[in-house]
């Protein structure tokens, strides 16, 4: 069965500074513009929304998440919580096509990196899939 319904759209990670690409575009062998399709292009939209801090497109100032307002918040489980709950929102304004099933936050490498996993079901085929985005909290003194 065909997945065109998910999409295709171009590859992320658009980079103008890669030596290796013609006006920061990758480009396969052919020369041709690569893409994310179907399920690779569901992840990576979550990881741009999630990379993506609310404001920081000016068209668009409640795309993104509010992950970057707790930068300089102790880790904690209020954080955690505060963290899983803007990963949510984002998913849910910024995703149609997923349900979030789970999210989870786990502390790592001293507190300073928050491991956010998340589970989520694309709706049009009903797999499911885990996502970790590693989020770095400002080092404390």
């Amino acid at each position: 069965m065909p997945k065109t319904f998910l999409g295709v759209g171009w590859g992320f990670d658009v980079d103008p500074d890669d030596p290796d690409s013609q006006a920061g575009v990758r480009l396969d062998k052919n020369g041709a513009i690569l893409t994310a399709a179907y399920e690779k292009s569901v992840r990576q939209s979550i990881w741009i929304i999630l990379g993506t801090a609310k404001g920081e497109r000016v068209m668009r100032p409640d795309f993104g998440c509010g992950i970057y307002d707790l930068v300089f918040e102790l880790n904690s489980a209020a954080t955690a919580g505060k963290v899983a709950q803007a990963v949510r929102e984002a998913l849910l304004l910024g995703e149609p096509r997923i349900d979030v099933r789970d999210v989870q936050v786990e502390s790592q490498n001293n507190g300073e990196v928050l491991l956010i996993s998340i589970d989520y079901e694309v709706r049009a085929t009903n797999n499911v899939f885990n996502l970790v985005y590693p989020f770095y909290l400002e080092r404390s003194a």
